[in-house]
């Protein structure tokens, strides 16, 4: 959301114009001697300060409304040929050891920023799996959700990676984009049972996504063979991480990777307040009418 600016910020320069004016352009008038004359004055002064005051609130505000305050907002609009990017994050038991589950969730955010002109999904997976978000360009929401989601919302017994990747997948049924990627994150082995292997990279396959495979701990940990099979078949890569500097690193290489060249379309969505200040300066302007006439009528 952006903040409050003037679409025309040069109309101040009225101002200017509008203080000249009153020191150089009075009217001139002809002048009555009448008796008591000092205190006529002393209370025509009074009623002077209150209508040149209404007089300058109302210029003020008629000045404003010309200049068109407005507020800013940026909405990107991004064609099916740039890229589209399905996160899958491990939030089984074992994330919690040594906090892995919440540095990793810092390091997809700053991924987030990065991909600012991408359309990206989530996907979370532990006893089962589950599309927290589809594929979007709203980042805002992925990085909410993610700081809201922590170990055990899928459960923490299983690691459901192949139902991920399936699921995961299948987001990508009706895109048009021409670069699909997933990006897994897992510490342990699949040991849910709920889709084979093969039917998981098969789908990723059938839709053209190439798979990037983070395996974190060491081989006791991850099956090694199984997760870089993921991503030779589809075209991707596979990567051991042990430490957060590592994940991070990994991360940073898969945005050098495949970085979008495509510029965004972009266009500025305008919010007019014009009205305000104009319909404070018409309820000026005619209180200001009213006290000259009174003024005028005594």
């Amino acid at each position: 959301m952006g903040n409050i600016v003037f679409e025309h910020p040069l109309v101040f320069l009225l101002l200017l114009l509008f203080v000249v004016c009153e020191r150089f352009c009075k009217q001139k008038r002809q002048q009555l001697i009448m008796p008591n004359l000092p205190m006529l004055k002393k209370v025509a002064k009074k009623q002077n300060i209150f209508i040149n005051l209404l007089k300058i609130l109302m210029v003020l505000l008629l000045i404003t409304a010309i200049a068109s305050p407005i507020k800013e907002d940026e909405v990107v609009v991004q064609n099916d040929k740039g890229y589209e990017i399905s996160l899958l994050l491990d939030a089984s038991g074992s994330m919690e050891q040594y906090n892995k589950f919440e540095i990793v969730k810092g390091i997809v955010q700053d991924f987030l920023k990065k991909r600012e002109h991408d359309k990206l999904g989530l996907t979370i997976f532990a006893d089962f799996a589950y599309v927290a978000i589809p594929l979007t360009y709203d980042k805002k929401s992925i990085s909410e959700l993610l700081e809201k989601i922590d170990v055990g919302i899928a459960g923490k017994q299983r690691t459901a990676l192949y139902e991920a990747l399936f699921m995961s997948s299948k987001l990508f049924k009706k895109s048009k984009a021409k670069h699909k990627i997933a990006i897994l994150l897992t510490d342990g082995v699949d040991n849910a049972g709920t889709i084979p292997l093969d039917v998981a990279v098969k789908t990723a396959k059938k839709y053209g996504i190439k798979v990037y495979v983070i395996g974190v701990g060491s081989d006791r940990d991850v099956d090694r063979n199984v997760l870089a099979n993921i991503a030779n078949e589809t075209g991707g890569k596979f990567y051991m991480a042990s430490t957060a500097e590592r994940i991070q690193e990994i991360y940073d290489e898969i945005d050098k990777l495949e970085k979008s060249e495509i510029k965004a379309n972009k266009f500025i969505k305008k919010h007019y307040f014009y009205q305000y200040p104009l319909g404070g300066a018409i309820i000026l302007l005619l209180l200001y009418i009213f006290m000259r006439r009174r003024r005028y009528a005594v």
